[in-house]
């Protein structure tokens, strides 16, 4: 691991990582060692895996610091190494949440449409349609400037 190593990081609360080829290989490894429990069609399973493999590559045939860290694009090998940290408890959410499983129940048919609801008149939003979700009181001001010709 030829290169010199960083004395600060510049970044507030942040310590450098003395050994960052070491650390992303062994973060790199567990993520992927995490990923074989999620089924191989999983689209987060086969595309995480992908990019792991480039970047484990990476770490792999690049021993100077800073070119790795250009190459990785992420920034400093610290936030990479972050980001990495972050990667594996989220592959390890996701085994927990088994994303890949359909649905308990179906969701609404519309439940992706947009807009809701188009209102007509200012009445029809205080009678039945307004409900805490989707009215707030800037909406309802803006509503009643307009029927009354303000803005």
């Amino acid at each position: 691991m030829a290169g010199v190593l960083e004395k600060t990081t510049g970044l507030v609360g942040s310590a450098v990582c003395n050994t960052p080829h070491e650390r992303l290989r062994i973060l790199y490894t567990k993520i992927l060692d995490v990923l074989e429990d999620i089924p191989k069609n999983a689209a987060y399973r086969k595309y995480t895996e992908q990019i792991i493999n480039e970047k484990l590559a990476m770490v792999k045939v690049e021993p100077h610091v800073q070119k790795l860290a250009d190459q990785l694009q992420g920034g400093q090998l610290k936030e990479v190494i972050l980001q990495a940290e972050r990667e594996l408890r989220l592959a390890r959410k996701m085994v927990q949440w088994k994303t890949w499983e359909p649905l308990v129940e179906q969701p609404p048919a519309d439940q992706w449409k947009w807009p809701i609801q188009l209102l007509s008149d200012f009445g029809g939003l205080v009678g039945n349609q307004c409900n805490e979700m989707f009215c707030s009181i800037k909406s309802v001001f803006i509503l009643l400037a307009q029927s009354r010709k303000l803005i």
